[in-house]
């Protein structure tokens, strides 16, 4: 069974707006929507768990989810207080538990197409644990933290991490836990994983798997979804 956890307990806070980024529009449509119907039509993913804050049931159903009709099974489970990294790992415990992959996706990244979300279920199945990824095109520099460069980074080697990520489903609630009982933090899910030890698998996606986070990058997804129209 393969698990799509899709996270969207943010506050959206970044966006400045009163609505959270997950439910606000992008040409008539809520942000959210665009990303559930595009697992909906993924055929390697057997069940949805979608991770909101509690408080926002009843919205998430009627807004988001009642207008869809989705044909792919799906859950709620609660965000987390704090971190998107609670949320995850709530998103995790209320997924089926004989779940074999979990493919964990970022709610406002409504651009992922169904056949790079198979190419990471498929990695995952391979190696364990597989993510998206795009190459660094731009010129790396590392800051002392006060704005003073002190080296280029070599970028033939640097990927910029995106979403979904997908990974045994064992192994990633392994890491989790890990990483609760040792108060570790993570930029993503990859980074708990790799702290067990277990290598991890990159394989290239899209430069329009945006995830939407700002103002600007609303701007960006409307003229995406304007030129794929």
């Amino acid at each position: 069974m393969i698990a799509a956890i899709i996270v969207a307990g943010g506050s959206g806070q970044r966006m400045g707006a009163s609505v959270r980024k997950q439910y606000m529009e992008v040409l008539g449509k809520p942000i959210l929507a665009r990303t559930l119907t595009v697992f909906d039509q993924c055929a390697d993913v057997d069940r949805i768990v979608l991770v909101v804050p509690r408080d926002d049931y009843a919205l998430c159903q009627e807004r988001i989810l009642a207008p869809l009709n989705l044909s792919t099974p799906l859950c709620l489970a609660p965000g987390g207080k704090r971190l998107r990294q609670e949320s995850v790992f709530n998103g995790l415990r209320a997924a089926d538990p004989n779940t074999e992959i979990a493919a964990i996706h970022d709610g406002v990244r409504p651009f992922v197409s169904p056949e790079d979300i198979s190419r990471c279920v498929e990695g995952a199945k391979m190696h364990g644990a597989c993510i998206l990824g795009i190459p660094a095109f731009d010129t790396l520099k590392q800051t002392d933290g006060q704005g003073r460069i002190i080296r280029t980074v070599d970028r033939a080697a640097m990927w910029l991490a995106q979403t979904p990520q997908a990974f045994s489903y064992p192994l990633i609630m392994q890491a989790h836990q890990r990483a609760l009982e040792e108060g570790f933090e993570g930029t993503d899910d990859a980074s708990l994983v790799e702290r067990l030890g277990h290598s991890v698998r990159i394989i290239e996606g899209s430069l329009g798997n945006v995830k939407i986070t700002t103002p600007q990058d609303l701007i960006l997804a409307q003229a995406l979804l304007g030129h794929s129209s």
